[in-house]
């Protein structure tokens, strides 16, 4: 099921290894405390164009899982002012932990569509990305295919994916569930699981490897992973090379999109400068930063997408509310697990 469930054991490991943000005098004016699950390194080029323009230091505390537990565990006394995520099923899982509180900004209303912002204001789209195709050139001659295609026995033993139960699979899953209800997305991962061929495993950049290696026909990931072995992995780029990525839609709808999104922490001792940090990363600087650096689709009109991401084709997003997708993540994983698909 998702990891998401060992709350307390991982609060208590996060509290053991994870450095501490600033706290107590240090949490003064002119800086901000930031939660992230992106990895620094990747998001360090935007916090230093923040501080350049604002003056504001950002401090930063980096883990692949648990930040939300972290916060929750820390309480009233938690540094945290902004938590940023990278997928919608942590975005869920912070909201429900109770670490977040409303943003209000006219900005943010203004700038993310209403689809990927929350009904309630806990949450907001900083960028997207495209759950996608990964088809061999080779084997592979349609450019065209539907969510929906991938239960048709025509691909039988010719699918790879990672796990059923991962983050970015569960958001996929979900927006079916929230399309089509349980009973129709049971029989279509029942379908998939059918068409695949070997056991789930590995991630989006494993799944390009094995068609490249004749394993699979077609693979399941995101977009900025086939940008990110195209341009800067050069051990990599041969298995995006040997792939095509086709942008699946659902039929009559559009491309299911995902979201890295932002949280202003329930007790946010830098609250200001929190939704100053997160008004600006929505501005025209940042979004563009976010679309050449980390290959995502920008959430604010008007900002180029990366030429990489654009070769992929016009993305036209299915219409389906971020905040109902997340409310079928429980279902959907449930009917993972309940067809054995990760077996």
């Amino acid at each position: 099921m998702l990891n998401s469930r060992n709350f307390a054991a991982t609060a208590v490991l996060l509290a053991l290894s994870l450095p501490t943000a600033p706290t107590g005098a240090a949490a003064q004016a002119g800086e901000v405390n930031v939660y992230t699950y992106r990895e620094t390194k990747l998001i360090q080029p935007l916090f230093d164009a923040f501080t350049a323009d604002t003056g504001v230091k950002v401090n930063v505390v980096s883990a692949s899982s648990g930040l939300e537990q972290r916060m929750k565990a820390e309480g009233a006394s938690s540094p945290a002012d902004v938590l940023l995520t990278v997928d919608l099923g942590r975005i869920d899982d912070a909201v429900q932990a109770g670490v977040s509180q409303p943003i209000k900004s006219v900005v943010v209303d203004e700038t993310v569509p209403a689809q990927y912002r929350d009904p309630d204001g806990h949450w907001a789209g900083i960028s997207m990305r495209a759950r996608v195709i990964y088809a061999s050139k080779d084997r592979v001659k349609q450019d065209k295919i539907t969510y929906e295609e991938l239960a048709d026995p025509k691909w039988k033993g010719k699918i790879c994916i990672r796990s059923g139960q991962h983050i970015y699979n569960n958001g996929l899953f979900a927006a079916y569930t929230a399309k089509y209800g349980e009973a129709k997305a049971e029989e279509w991962l029942k379908g998939i699981k059918a068409n695949l061929a070997q056991k789930p495993s590995g991630g989006d950049r494993e799944a390009a490897r094995d068609v490249a290696a004749g394993k699979c026909d077609i693979g399941i990931g995101n977009t900025y992973y086939w940008a990110l072995m195209m341009n800067n992995d050069p051990e990599k780029k041969p298995w995006a090379e040997a792939t095509k990525v086709i942008l699946p839609t659902f039929e009559g709808g559009g491309t299911h999109v995902n979201l890295s999104g932002v949280l202003l922490a329930r007790n946010a001792p830098n609250k200001a400068n929190g939704v100053k940090l997160i008004e600006w990363l929505l501005g025209a600087k940042a979004q563009q930063i976010y679309a050449d650096s980390n290959y995502e689709y920008p959430v604010k009109a008007g900002v180029a997408v990366n030429p990489t991401i654009a070769g992929y084709g016009k993305l036209t997003a299915d219409s389906t509310p971020i905040a109902k997708i997340a409310a079928n993540r429980k279902a959907a994983s449930t009917l993972v697990d309940k067809v054995g698909f990760d077996n």
